[in-house]
């Protein structure tokens, strides 16, 4: 199946759902608002993951199979311990495919007002030191620059394995906005469901 623009109706109402991009692009943003028009539960990864001190959580695995085996859901692609899974189990893949400089401004100012605001994140987590950029390479800003580029390689590599996946490509703001109000809501309204037997499971 080819990606489809930001534009094309969708062939039938989505149920689970992954959305992809690079750090900062506003995946979960675009998630949150993908799962109030379908009326489906939004389960932010990042909060499945990350515990005290920024401490994966050993739960994570085992959560992710929990939630993703239901019929409905909205979630972000990442982390490659549950990627395929998630990939196997999705019935829709919105790619967020954002300019590198748009990413970049997006991610260093949600960055700043998280530190300065002192804004509590996932199970209490704050934001490092800003100084940090400049010694861990992990830093998320300096994260964001070097993985920018990983989406337009996993995406055509997953569509090479499950080419009946639809995926939607958004290049800018302004088109996924545009794509929410427009093809998803109208697929939300009107659209069939896609067929309802178990999710596929991963291969070995």
């Amino acid at each position: 199946m080819p990606i489809l623009p930001p534009d094309q109706p969708l062939a039938a109402r989505p149920r689970r759902v992954l959305v992809a991009g690079t750090s900062g692009s506003g995946k979960t943003t675009l998630a949150a608002r993908v799962s109030v028009v379908l009326g489906v539960p939004h389960v932010e990864i990042d909060a499945l993951f990350h515990g005290p001190g920024w401490t994966p959580l050993e739960t994570f695995p085992a959560e992710v199979e929990r939630f993703s085996s239901g019929p409905a859901w909205v979630t972000e692609w990442q982390y490659d311990a549950v990627r395929d899974l998630l990939a196997a189990r999705a019935d829709l893949l919105v790619w967020l495919d954002l300019p590198r400089r748009t990413v970049m401004r997006q991610v260093t100012s949600r960055t700043v007002r998280r530190r300065l605001r002192r804004e509590r994140l996932w199970n209490g987590n704050l934001e490092q030191p800003l100084w940090t950029v400049l010694t861990d390479r992990d830093h998320i800003v300096r994260w964001a620059w070097s993985t920018h580029h990983q989406s337009a390689v996993r995406v055509p590599r997953l569509l090479q394995d499950r080419p009946d996946l639809p995926v939607v490509r958004l290049r800018t703001r302004d088109e996924a906005r545009r794509w929410v109000g427009g093809p998803l809501r109208e697929a939300a309204r009107g659209g069939r469901d896609l067929p309802s037997e178990p999710p596929p499971q991963p291969g070995p």
